[in-house]
């Protein structure tokens, strides 16, 4: 049974979240502020942590901050409706995707289930592998099961959402992928009816500087202007 752990400090709605996700099978942890719900995420590896962004004593970013540097659990930022900001700094900090309130408690069950049966289908592709667990061009490896990435000796901490893109980039490498597409594969068909490419955008920027030797040159991940995304390390040229 998949476990959640929602993370607010208005009461009344950790409680309406609880009752709802409880009554679909969901197990779920509460906190009601940042540092209670780093200790929980420290204890017990959920299947998704859905987390407010106003917080005491640490707010949802620094939660979402702290919590990636020991696990890439799924992460949901709640936040104020029109908050452009709010979500754009969610998704730098490592959150996977974003819900403004006031929100429906079915979109909520929604969005779950369609990141929990993602997570859970990659695990399952993972198993069924038969060949190498490592892909990956030049001096950028991949261990697709422990999902790790390195380049060199040096190990490079990726978000859950960071990795699946690169994933995707370097198993098809020299294929342009546009950012909607980008968005329906990492992020399913749900993220699609929001239509937020710049969910794409954040993540490529992000994953550039945590993998490139100078992110505004890419040698990895190259940008097809007007189109989209790419991965190549054929001697760093363009297409």
């Amino acid at each position: 049974m998949a476990r959640v752990l929602v993370v607010d400090d208005e009461k009344l709605i950790v409680k309406g979240i609880r009752f709802s996700l409880e009554q679909d099978g969901f197990e779920v942890d509460c906190a009601y502020d940042g540092e209670e719900a780093i200790e929980l995420a420290k204890k017990t590896e959920y299947d998704i942590v859905l987390l407010d962004v106003m917080l005491p004593k640490h707010d949802g970013f620094e939660v979402c901050r702290a919590i990636r540097e020991f696990s890439d659990m799924p992460v949901i930022m709640l936040t104020a409706k029109g908050g452009d900001m709010d979500k754009i700094l969610g998704l730098e900090y490592g959150a996977d995707d974003y819900i403004s309130k006031p929100f429906n408690s079915l979109e909520v069950k929604a969005r779950i289930r369609a990141i929990i049966r993602r997570s859970l289908k990659a695990k399952r592709q993972k198993k069924e592998e038969p060949s190498s667990a490592y892909i990956g061009s030049g001096d950028l490896k991949i261990d697709t099961e422990g999902r790790r990435v390195f380049i060199g000796e040096r190990e490079i901490n990726l978000t859950a959402k960071e990795f699946d893109l690169l994933e995707l980039l370097v198993r098809n490498p020299n294929k342009v992928y546009s950012r909607e597409a980008l968005l329906n594969y990492v992020w399913g068909n749900r993220a699609m009816d929001s239509g937020d490419v710049r969910t794409v955008d954040v993540h490529v920027r992000r994953l550039r500087e945590k993998i490139e030797p100078c992110p505004s040159d890419p040698k990895y991940v190259h940008t097809k202007w007007g189109v989209g995304y790419y991965f190549s390390v054929s001697g760093r040229n363009r297409m």
